[in-house]
């Protein structure tokens, strides 16, 4: 029942990314929902061992090229799910910056 909420909740986050960043595009929810389960799919297999194998990178530029992994992760799943779209870089980076910080926001006032 938890992992339906986090999905949940990321689909929504993902929805409110879309509204706010400009170069990011969802066609509906379900769309959004299902660009969230590929998203964490990549992030828990492709983005962590990217985390890993560039672990000396990340710590010589304080994390921050943690932020162009995420940002990879979210361009490579509007490849791979229709109806979601990034078109750009830029728009992923900060898109990956805001999905975090509206995730971690949603999942505390649901206390989930």
């Amino acid at each position: 029942m938890r992992y339906l909420l986090h999905w949940l909740i990321s689909g929504v986050g993902l929805v409110i990314v879309a509204n706010v960043i400009r170069g990011i595009e969802v066609d509906g929810f379900l769309a959004a929902l299902i660009a969230a389960l590929v998203y964490g799919l990549l992030s828990a297999t492709i983005g962590f061992l990217l985390k890993v194998i560039t672990l000396p990178l990340a710590i010589l530029t304080l994390g921050i090229f943690l932020l162009v992994i995420n940002a990879l992760m979210l361009r490579l799943t509007a490849a791979f799910v229709s109806g979601f779209r990034v078109l750009g870089f830029g728009p992923a980076f900060f898109g990956s910056i805001l999905l975090t910080i509206v995730d971690g926001l949603l999942r505390w006032l649901l206390h989930a």
